[in-house]
């Protein structure tokens, strides 16, 4: 067994990659910029308060919802998975992108982008970013997101291509740590995405076309959540690569096993798909049987999350160790806990424990019904992709965006403040979503309006959602003052000055034992896909067989 330094030299020194890379990490951010202010009126809404009149742009409460849910949940997140799911495989592996097929991507993925948005804004396309029928929007917005859907897919082709350049040079060798934890996020994907590729190319593209008369909402909804919930790991799985495959080095540590990382991204693959009825528990055209099915699956994917949970904390552990750290908690203080970039994603580990816990209540098939569609699912999703996942893409950015720029980054004082404040806020926000969720307050509703008295009992919750939405206010105007204050500041880092990707050290092994049935990644993505249809066939032929289609219908 030999240790190797996982960063090649031959991806020698112009870094060409970086200038498609850091278009795709900036136009994520601004997606996230804007959703981002959008967000503060959401948790002030939950406080009472209706500010979205005094915003004469947005003509509804429910476009200002739209733009905040597909910019922030579903355009920031593609963008920036692109970025690491091209980037560090290109990078560790040390073969090339092919980067006028890496623009081509970015062009559709802008393209749809910009036409998704335009929808959104002249007021045709207020349904939120599940876009359930019958509510209709314009055939724009589903042909952009169509385009964004795409453009991931090509994300997906480019990676493998660069794996099977690597696997020719290297023959014999497992695919480096980063790479297959690429590759199995973008396999989980590719298996996950048919569902709502098959719901807008088939059904709500021609329906909003007129081409159709109507379109089943049980159907379309079915299909949504084939993608809607395993789309929440391919936003989870990028972090996930930071935390196993940067963080240890951060610390001061290494990744304590690297079959344990590679097994927890095999579970991904293979459950996190088959699980899209436990958010239909309420809907009665799908029988008790196969909902009991699916959150049964669905709790099979906390296994690698609790897999997760152990590798992390024990890599950090090294680190701290080997910083002086005693004792069983000593390690704790020795982290580099003023490092912004480490402390964010280590604050994100901790929300996703308290989203995890709460998502075991959305999975269950009973307790499922006591906060189905009540501010607590919302709560939980700010826990989960508001904060694991999106403190910890801030995080990356402390070093990324320097690495990619050459530029010093802004006030690192500051930019731990903004990693704190966030934290904090989303902290503060998912209690109170979750307690108003407890006394029945409507998700997606426009309480302010309500007719006073109707959510007095949940007084307290409310109060305390609208104090989080000034705190995450406050978290956004430092985030994105460091971000735009190190890209607009004047001079250069030297090539030598810049900050190194952190790649851990990887274990270089023949492809043996455990591991080389691990990286099979193609026969793992069958047993995957057998279970998809297993999971998910007899119930879509059944409804295939029964279906009622309803006119579209636009109410905001």
């Amino acid at each position: 067994m030999t240790t190797v330094t996982a960063t090649p030299a031959s991806v020698a020194t112009a870094h060409p990659e970086r200038r498609v890379t850091f278009a795709f990490l900036i136009t994520g951010f601004t997606a996230l910029l804007v959703g981002a202010l959008l967000g503060p009126l959401q948790a002030l809404n939950y406080a009472g308060i209706n500010l979205y009149e005094q915003l004469p742009w947005l003509q509804s409460y429910y476009q200002g919802l739209t733009l905040h849910g597909v910019l922030n949940a579903l355009v920031f997140t593609t963008y920036l998975n692109a970025a690491i799911l091209l980037y560090f495989p290109a990078r560790e592996m040390g073969v090339a992108m092919n980067l006028r097929f890496v623009w081509t991507i970015y062009a559709v993925m802008t393209g749809g982008l910009v036409m998704a948005g335009i929808a959104i804004l002249s007021n045709t396309s207020n349904v939120l970013y599940t876009f359930y029928p019958p509510l209709a929007g314009h055939w724009g917005f589903y042909l952009g997101l169509a385009l964004v859907v795409v453009a991931s897919l090509l994300v997906a082709v480019e990676v493998f291509r660069m794996r099977m350049v690597w696997r020719r040079a290297n023959p014999g060798k497992v695919t480096p740590i980063v790479t297959y934890m690429s590759i199995m996020t973008n396999a989980m994907w590719l298996l996950a995405s048919i569902g709502i590729v098959v719901e807008v190319v088939v059904f709500l593209l021609p329906w909003s076309l007129g081409l159709i008369s109507g379109v089943d909402p049980t159907l379309a909804r079915t299909l949504f959540w084939w993608t809607g919930h395993p789309i929440v790991y391919y936003w989870l799985l990028p972090a996930y690569i930071s935390w196993y495959g940067f963080m240890p080095k951060q610390a001061g540590g290494e990744l304590v096993s690297d079959s344990l990382t590679r097994l927890a991204f095999l579970m991904f693959l293979i459950f996190s798909t088959p699980v899209g009825f436990h958010h239909q528990f309420a809907d009665p055209s799908i029988s008790a049987g196969w909902k009991m099915v699916h959150s049964l699956l669905t709790m099979f994917v906390g296994i690698p999350s609790l897999i997760t949970a152990f590798t992390i904390a024990a890599s950090l552990e090294v680190g701290g160790k080997r910083a002086g750290g005693t004792g069983v908690f000593g390690w704790i203080g020795k982290l580099p806990w003023r490092d912004a970039s480490f402390t964010a994603q280590v604050l994100a580990m901790i929300s996703f424990i308290f989203g995890g816990a709460g998502g075991i209540v959305n999975a269950s098939f009973n307790l499922n019904m006591l906060v189905h569609n009540t501010a607590w699912i919302p709560g939980h999703f700010h826990l989960t992709v508001g904060t694991a996942v999106t403190l910890t893409f801030m995080g990356m950015t402390f070093w990324w965006v320097p690495h990619l720029t050459g530029k010093r980054l802004f006030s690192p004082r500051m930019a731990l403040a903004s990693a704190w404040t966030w934290f904090v806020g989303m902290m503060v926000f998912g209690f109170g979503m979750h307690w108003q969720g407890l006394y029945a307050v409507p998700r997606r509703a426009l309480v302010s309006a309500a007719p006073e008295g109707t959510y007095a009992d949940a007084l307290v919750p409310q109060v305390i959602t609208g104090v989080s939405g000034v705190i995450l206010l406050v978290a956004i105007v430092l985030f994105f003052t460091v971000l735009f204050g190190t890209l607009f500041a004047s001079g250069r880092l030297r090539e030598e000055e810049r900050p190194a990707i952190p790649f851990g050290n990887a274990v270089e092994l023949r492809s043996v034992g455990v591991l080389k049935v691990l990286d099979n990644v193609w026969g793992w993505f069958a047993l995957a896909s057998l279970l998809v249809a297993v999971a998910y066939f007899p119930t879509l032929i059944d409804m295939l067989l029964n279906q009622v289609g309803l006119p579209p219908q636009r109410l905001w």
